[in-house]
């Protein structure tokens, strides 16, 4: 069951990455691309995790979640996924660019917090990560049941900024 609990959570992050509406293709990433977003007349608060989630056919997944708050406003909330799959060749990027809501508790943690990445779109294309309030700088990847994914392997990734 655990075995296909990470199949599943994998296969999700790789046909999240492959989805041709939201990606883009690059192959390689300027510094200045990872710097904060400033929307027009308006900064917004960006929150940064990056860290390397386990991959099926490579070395792992170098990823970088930067969730934008914009004027607090639902409208504004915007959020970039950056997935480079590593030990691959060529290496592959691939962005994604969307819509994010959140909502409060995450398992047994009624403070935790979820943030549904792709959230007007329909559920097959959302993605889920969350974090307990205990520990609001480790973000976990969840699975579709918006729960955290119970393995050895680390499907987390680390608020840098």
């Amino acid at each position: 069951m655990k075995n296909l609990v990470i199949i599943l959570a994998v296969a999700c992050q790789l046909w999240a990455c492959n989805s041709k509406k939201n990606e883009e293709t690059v192959k390689t990433i300027s510094k200045d691309a990872e710097s904060s977003i400033v929307e027009k007349d308006s900064v917004s608060k960006v929150n940064i995790y990056e860290g390397l989630l386990p991959c099926a056919d490579c070395s792992g997944i170098e990823t970088v979640l930067k969730i934008h708050q914009g004027d607090g406003t639902m409208e504004s909330h915007k959020f970039e996924l950056v997935s480079t799959y590593k030990g691959k060749q060529p290496e592959k990027t691939f962005i994604q660019k969307g819509n994010f809501n959140y909502e409060r508790g995450l398992e047994n943690d009624p403070d935790g917090t979820i943030y549904i990445l792709n959230w007007d779109k329909p559920e097959s294309e959302q993605i889920y990560y969350g974090y307990k309030s205990a520990n609001p700088d480790k973000i976990y990847l969840l699975n579709k049941k918006r729960e955290i994914i119970k393995s050895e392997l680390n499907y987390f990734l680390t608020l840098k900024k």
